[in-house]
């Protein structure tokens, strides 16, 4: 047995992927029975950080003594190994889509081969003379064996094929894609291409052996952190499409909610009806009350919005040569302040029953904000117009 300072941390990589399999376990739960890659994800995940957690040099020993059987985790962790394959493989197969009939005979060609690839793992050992238990140098110390040198290179062989498949075709979607899935598929690619680099290093050993050479420090030593490292980019290449478009989602909700702020703080003393919302409620749910807010007021407003201070602010904002969309996010900005000064220091009384204009276009909320905010059009109409009334704060 190994010196211990050369113990692999085998529970951060079974950790990492066991919180993918977790990040993803809300969307497993609803899709499982309906979307197959779902599943084939999911099982991937799983098997991955099984691999890790049987691997770990303290899990062998409790399995070869609870057996009784020298080396009985050998094939345990084979089997988990050779099935994560056999789900990569099903993934690559789902997320290439097309004929369901060629997909479902292609999946149940995967399932056959890496189902014969177990049962050959099981039957090699059980020929296999392995009395000494060795739990991190099994590969290059049985490599000469009789039917443990065919149950190494099974599983190798199987691993080296299906890690090679999934790096070439993710490769070629590279180009298809864009943000955070790009991101992410270049973390699998990365993944397993250093799988292939784990392969080699442990195959590499084991020819040395055949040929009587010791490159026993190649598996024993530098296999282990190839495939820690591999397991750190294969769980965050799942993870980071899905926290990532999460992450921007919120930065994206929390900029819009400080940029309505001006807008909130011009409609201030209007009589909207909001709920003041609890101090632990989420970012999404305080913009869509701001959101709320301001449509309200705006609704409030409408009966006094004058359709020519408009139209007049769109032009002068024109002939300053703003753009389409700035110059009406400007003239809409005018019209509500004027639309304002006339509810608060008009006639001071509801205009008369008649119809009631309208808005042209939906207007852009955000860009209203910064225009109330920033637009010397806004500024100049203010000082035009007079003094206003005292508009009360609002907390962003």
């Amino acid at each position: 047995m190994t010196s211990d300072k050369y113990y692999i941390p085998y529970l951060i990589p079974a950790a990492i992927l066991t919180l993918a399999f977790a990040i993803r376990l809300p969307v497993m739960m609803r899709f499982w029975r309906i979307d197959p890659n779902v599943r084939a994800v999911g099982g991937l995940l799983l098997l991955a950080s099984a691999v890790f957690y049987f691997g770990r040099p303290k899990t062998l020993v409790l399995l070869n003594s609870a057996t009784g059987v020298s080396n009985f985790a050998a094939p345990v962790v084979y089997t988990l190994l050779t099935m994560f394959c056999a789900c990569c493989l099903i993934m690559i197969i789902h997320w290439r889509g097309g004929d369901p009939r060629r997909v479902r005979r292609t999946n149940w060609t995967i399932g056959v081969v890496y189902a014969t690839v177990v049962a050959g793992l099981w039957i090699t050992f059980a020929f296999a003379e392995v009395p000494v238990e060795r739990l991190r140098d099994l590969d290059t110390y049985y490599a000469n064996t009789p039917w443990m040198r065919e149950h190494i290179m099974l599983y190798l062989g199987a691993h080296t094929a299906a890690c090679a498949i999934t790096a070439v075709v993710t490769w070629s979607w590279l180009r298809e894609v864009s943000g955070w899935l790009r991101s992410g598929l270049v973390l699998l690619v990365i993944g397993f291409i250093l799988n292939l680099c784990y392969d080699t290093v442990k195959l590499t050993a084991v020819f040395a052996r055949w040929n009587g050479h010791d490159l026993d420090w190649l598996s024993t030593y530098v296999a282990p952190p190839i495939a820690s490292v591999c397991a750190l980019f294969i769980a965050v290449g799942f993870i980071l499409p899905h926290a990532g478009q999460a992450l921007q989602g919120i930065c994206t909700d929390y900029y819009h909610y400080r940029c309505l702020a001006p807008f909130v703080r011009e409609l201030a003393g209007l009589d909207t009806g909001s709920v003041r919302l609890p101090r632990r409620s989420s970012i999404s749910r305080r913009l869509v009350q701001r959101r709320t807010r301001i449509s309200d007021g705006l609704l409030r407003l409408q009966p006094y919005m004058d359709p020519e201070v408009r139209e007049r602010a769109l032009a002068e904002a024109r002939a300053r040569g703003e753009a389409a969309e700035r110059a009406a996010a400007t003239a809409d900005a005018v019209a509500v302040v004027a639309a304002i000064a006339a509810l608060r220091g008009g006639a001071g009384a509801e205009p008369e029953d008649g119809p009631v204009p309208g808005p042209a276009a939906a207007p852009d909320l955000v860009a209203v904000a910064r225009a109330l905010r920033r637009s010397p059009a806004v500024t100049a109409f203010r000082a035009r117009s007079g003094p206003s009334d005292h508009r009360e704060s609002v907390s962003p």
